[in-house]
């Protein structure tokens, strides 16, 4: 299957109330076992992937580790694949579009791009991240193939539940703006309320993405608040760690 082909058949998956499940992988022997199983794409995590190589998550794993790794993943399934890219191994958002250049090369047709400083404090700016986003839209389109851009916000990561209904309208902004700037889907990775969730779904224009992780909702719950996409970020690599070492652990 042609990228561009992926990448359009991804973008299709992204349905408002029948959301796309990503069982976040980390490897190529991974991406195919999904393959094998039915997935219809494929989706890595940036702690996953940083840990199966030995790596702290926050951009401590190389860059060209990475790449040689969404290389080999892209290689080995004919699905479309998206990559947990953080902040895009850069600052200045020239340099965030020639970095994402080289993750399309591998084949890859979508990426997460996160708000957070990475090796900072805090988030950028809405302008400052929006501004980001458009170098990577114009590199895209420079490079003549479609890219899925996910734009992840960290206002509700690690942060108390108890203010999360008032980081709600800070969100909508950032999904109106980075919408604006060519992001494709808007990803609240650490909200869990239901009712905050369908807040945000209802004016979002794009498919929101939210990740299973603690006491969240079931799938039909997070579809009937509108969610269009569900990852399942380090979870499915935190299982297979437990599975080693107990199985480990039986035998010794």
């Amino acid at each position: 299957m042609l990228q561009a082909e992926k990448a359009q058949n991804f973008a299709a998956l992204h349905r408002r109330g029948e959301p796309l499940v990503l069982y976040n992988i980390w490897d190529a022997g991974g991406a195919k076992a999904l393959a094998d199983s039915g997935a219809p794409a494929i989706a890595t995590g940036s702690w996953s992937v940083a840990a199966a190589q030995g790596y702290a998550d926050g951009e401590a794993i190389p860059l060209d580790l990475v790449l040689q790794l969404m290389q080999r993943i892209c290689a080995t399934v004919d699905l479309p694949v998206t990559v947990d890219f953080e902040g895009g191994y850069a600052q200045a958002a020239e340099e965030v579009g020639e970095n994402t250049r080289k993750i399309l090369r591998t084949g890859a047709i979508g990426i997460n791009f996160e708000d957070r400083i990475v090796g900072g404090e805090g988030l950028y700016s809405i302008a400052t991240q929006a501004e980001r986003i458009k170098a990577i839209r114009e590199m895209a389109q420079d490079e003549g193939l479609p890219l899925f851009v996910n734009a992840r916000t960290d206002l509700f990561l690690d942060t108390d539940p108890a203010s999360h209904a008032d980081r709600v309208s800070q969100a909508q902004e950032r999904e109106a703006a980075y919408a604006e700037a060519g992001a494709n889907g808007f990803f609240v990775p650490g909200l869990a309320a239901v009712d905050l969730i369908a807040k945000i779904t209802e004016v979002a224009t794009l498919p929101v993405n939210v990740m299973k992780m603690g006491e969240m909702p079931a799938i039909s719950e997070l579809a009937q608040a509108g969610v269009a996409r569900v990852s399942y970020g380090p979870g499915p690599y935190r299982d297979f760690l437990r599975h080693l070492k107990r199985g480990f652990s039986e035998i010794a």
